[in-house]
């Protein structure tokens, strides 16, 4: 039987783990963490961030939400995910790296939709301090949910009136 024996110098073994320990963790940090879902550019750290992210589009918005609470993003895909999902990756968000998470819903009302004949309103959906999706939802009977950008035009949703005024004075009796 033949028996090896090493001297191994311990200080050199502590280095080299030292070394190896700080490349995993810088590692790690380059490539997001175990716990890293991916993010939107858009960080909203408070309520003006919120507003000023919607503002971008150019919506007027209430400025404090009527709404907010904590939402859960579904653990499994199902039909109504998968549709709201198509609406989220339309606008370059995809929640299924948020799938089994938590998320913050913040929900404004909107003052400048065009057209809108009932209430129309901002959601936002955020995750450490990053939109990673929302919609715009008309409540009208004939209301959509759409992405964040207003839209150019929208359907006349009323009907015109059958007779136009023909003189101003009607069009103010018109309006009384």
């Amino acid at each position: 039987m033949l028996v090896m024996t090493a001297k191994v110098d311990k200080k050199k073994i502590a280095i080299i783990a030292a070394v190896v320990l700080v490349a995993v963790i810088g590692l790690i940090l380059l490539l997001g963490g175990n716990d890293a879902a991916p993010t939107s550019s858009a960080g909203v750290t408070n309520n003006d961030g919120r507003v000023a992210f919607l503002k971008s589009f150019g919506w007027e918005v209430t400025t404090s939400p009527v709404e907010s609470g904590q939402v859960r993003i579904p653990a499994q895909s199902n039909d109504v995910f998968d549709r709201y999902n198509e609406l989220q990756k339309s606008q370059n968000f995809d929640l299924t790296g948020y799938a089994g998470k938590t998320v913050m819903r913040y929900v404004y009302q909107i003052n400048n939709y065009p057209g809108a004949s009932a209430p129309v309103y901002a959601t936002l959906l955020i995750y450490k301090n990053q939109v990673i999706g929302g919609d715009v939802t008309d409540t009208s009977a004939k209301g959509s949910i759409r992405g964040f950008k207003m839209p150019q035009s929208l359907p006349q949703t009323s009907t015109p009136p059958t007779t136009a005024p023909t003189t101003p004075s009607s069009s103010n009796s018109a309006a009384a």
